[in-house]
């Protein structure tokens, strides 16, 4: 199979030049390769996508000079997909729900016993406090979902991955996380949210898997996910994609871009009379 690789924003705001940024170098790195660069829209959290976003979306990148087939992809119209890698990952016995809200769980790894609370890639790592000690035989629409990584990993070893850009420490190459780390630096995460019925990390892979991606190219702040989605891929029999993280694009006091940095929005820069040739200046690609 070719290079395929895929940008994939929520519409849930602007996009600002960072995310030129990575469209940008995923749409250049297909080309070069005569592969294939996709779009997709993720758009799982219906309480904060907006159509209007998403045309925005497809109006800033075609005025960028990106192309790519249609249709577009969009998470919104594949439940049915994710209920599907639920109910597999259900039947290994991994999933439990949580009736936590972040109140809760901060309060409990802020507890003095507990010591310093630990960050993982969503936040602060989950104490287990729902965790049963027998997986439940049965799992209820609604409800938020968690994976039980000690016994996830206890079905998948280590994990690794290939790296062709870098980790934030400039880590490249092969990459291995060992299944201790999972289960004390990343713990139990969420599969499926009350309110959107999956999750980003779950979301995520099965798309991949579905497009055919073989290169996933983004930036690194989601490096620490990665592990993460290597070790759905091997629980759900999905093929796992090379892995691209590239530098993030930051404001001058060194500060990563987000989408409330409207100031930043690529539709500003067209506003202001900016050209694609001189955004693609202005972030170095």
């Amino acid at each position: 199979m070719g290079f395929r690789t895929r940008f994939a924003p929520s519409p849930t705001g602007p996009l600002h030049m960072g995310h030129a940024y990575s469209a940008i170098l995923a749409h250049d790195m297909a080309t070069a390769k005569h592969g294939q660069f996709l779009l997709r829209i993720e758009d799982i959290d219906q309480s904060r996508a907006r159509p209007e976003w998403e045309a925005q979306i497809y109006d800033d990148l075609t005025w960028l000079g990106l192309t790519w087939p249609t249709p577009v992809m969009r998470q919104s119209d594949r439940m049915a997909e994710y209920q599907a890698a639920i109910a597999k990952l259900h039947a290994k016995g991994l999933l439990y729900p949580c009736s936590c809200t972040r109140r809760d769980i901060a309060a409990a790894t802020s507890a003095p016993q507990e010591g310093a609370p630990l960050l993982g890639p969503d936040g602060l790592i989950y104490p287990g406090t729902c965790r049963p000690d027998v997986p439940p035989n049965r799992i209820t629409p609604g409800q938020t979902l968690r994976l039980n990584m000690a016994q996830a990993v206890a079905h998948v070893g280590d994990v690794s991955f290939y790296e062709t850009g870098e980790a934030p420490d400039g880590t490249t190459g092969a990459i291995t996380v060992s299944a201790d780390a999972l289960v004390e630096t990343v713990g139990d995460v969420v599969i499926a949210r009350r309110d959107m019925a999956t999750s980003y990390h779950l979301s995520v892979v099965v798309d991949d898997a579905a497009q055919k991606i073989t290169h996933v190219v983004r930036g690194q702040d989601l490096f620490d996910a990665t592990p993460i989605h290597i070790l759905l891929q091997r629980l759900l029999g999905l093929p796992s994609p090379v892995y691209h993280h590239h530098a993030l694009i930051r404001d001058d006091r060194g500060k990563r871009l987000a989408k409330r940095d409207d100031a930043r929005a690529i539709a500003r820069y067209r506003e202001n009379g900016a050209s694609a040739a001189d955004v693609r200046g202005m972030i170095g690609v």
